[in-house]
């Protein structure tokens, strides 16, 4: 399948914004080996800038790295020091596009993930949701998607042995976004 401005019903070009209300920002990582936690950025902010042509589209996000949650007040702190986001210091992750392409029907956008002032490339494997009108006559846009990292690469190496063997932590962190945009007059 090939994106045009034809093939997707209702595209306009424009400057799209994130609707941080209809939209998660989230991450997943092995836990003890038999689990996974996962847990959510609070804050946040995004822009589609949609070209005539959607594959020379471009996207930039900036994530308040200080506003983790987990659910888990003390893991939420730990993850607030200098073992993992280093906020102080390093208070966003950002991620700048370089490239939309697709394959078959999956859409994979290409760009460049910063953590812990770390830049490394990436590729968003997602999909498209479409465009739609609210009920007030706004027009909204939908996408989802997710990679996968290895945290040592961006400085995050942070770890506890088990007793059992193994470590508290996996390396492979599995960051997702589920984003509704809203375009801009």
């Amino acid at each position: 399948m090939t994106i045009t401005a034809e093939t997707v019903p209702g595209y306009v070009a424009g400057t799209w914004v994130v609707d941080p209300t209809h939209t998660v920002i989230g991450f997943s990582v092995r836990h003890l080996a038999i689990s996974k936690v996962r847990g959510t950025f609070e804050t946040f902010d995004a822009t589609v800038h949609a070209a005539e042509n959607p594959l020379e589209s471009s996207i930039e996000v900036s994530v308040d790295v200080a506003s983790i949650n987990t659910n888990n007040a003390d893991r939420d702190a730990h993850l607030r020091t200098n073992d993992f986001f280093a906020p102080e210091q390093f208070p966003t992750m950002t991620f700048r596009s370089t490239g939309i392409r697709m394959e078959g029907d999956t859409v994979l956008l290409d760009g460049d993930l910063t953590l812990r002032g770390v830049t490394k490339p990436v590729t968003i494997s997602g999909e498209f949701g479409g465009i739609a009108k609210d009920p007030w006559g706004n027009l909204k846009a939908a996408a989802s998607g997710s990679t996968v990292i290895n945290r040592h690469d961006f400085g995050v190496s942070w770890n506890a042995p088990l007793e059992a063997g193994g470590f508290l932590l996996g390396d492979q962190v599995t960051i997702t976004i589920d984003a509704q945009f809203a375009l801009q007059a």
